[in-house]
């Protein structure tokens, strides 16, 4: 099997859960999103209209996250589209004051690309803020409840950007909840990069198997409790592809 990239979240999604690696990223059935994803779009959204023009109004930036969000769930079925609509305001509101002592970004949203000579395939990604008059690149995470210290899987995103760029670059995460935000470093990034480089050989090793897309249901199965599962529509399609 070929892929055209590989990507942070697909190394997330293969360590996670194999079964779903297969479903979305071999068999192409990717797997509908449930509110908070374009929450985290719409947050973001406001955000950066906020740090690009210093003089925007917070409620103005708020209601732009609001029209972004409806216009990405319009059709959305979760249950919970309005509960996650009432946390942009305060998410927004956060993000805004945690990060707007730091200036206007020179970039937003900035594309890398980055070739490790072990693998057949680039890594490619995109970060949310860099600030070039700091050396400061920092990727803007949405959570319900505030994080004590970085996740790994994006120390491991913050670290891959860095290293695409600079190792001179501050790599950051903030994570914004409707009523606090917290900002930390990456620690040891190059120690997260070559984990990431790690995981994508494995996966390389894995689609070499066989460029038969069934092979890959024969050797896998879905363990439905797993929270990669919990949405009825993945069940019922592992249930098509797996049989069970």
């Amino acid at each position: 099997m070929k892929i055209e990239h590989h990507s942070v979240a697909g190394c997330n999604l293969f360590c996670a859960s194999r079964e779903m690696y297969v479903l979305e990223r071999i068999l192409m059935q990717k797997q509908p999103v449930g509110a908070a994803a374009p929450r985290g779009t719409a947050v973001e959204a406001g955000i950066a209209m906020g740090l690009l023009d210093p003089d925007a109004k917070i409620d103005d930036c708020i209601a732009h996250a609001h029209k972004i969000y409806d216009g990405l769930t319009a059709l959305s079925g979760d249950p919970r589209r309005e509960d996650q609509r009432k946390l942009l305001e305060g998410m927004v509101t956060v993000g805004l004051e945690e990060l707007r002592d730091y200036g206007q970004p020179t970039q937003t949203q900035g594309q890398i690309e980055w070739q490790h000579e072990d693998l057949s395939y680039p890594f490619l990604g995109y970060f949310d803020f860099m600030w070039d008059q700091h050396g400061i690149l920092l990727d803007l995470k949405t959570t319900e409840k505030l994080h004590s210290k970085i996740q790994i899987p994006h120390a491991r995103q913050v670290a891959l950007y860095t290293g695409a760029l600079s190792d001179n670059i501050d790599g950051r995460v903030t994570y914004v909840t409707p009523r606090k935000s917290a900002t930390y470093q990456v620690e040891n990034p190059r120690e997260h990069r070559a984990a990431l480089v790690q995981i994508a050989r494995r996966i390389e090793a894995f689609l070499e198997l066989s460029d038969d897309p069934d092979f890959y249901v024969s050797i896998t199965a879905p363990d439905y409790q797993s929270f990669y599962w919990s949405n009825p529509a993945a069940r019922q399609a592992g249930f098509e592809v797996w049989g069970f």
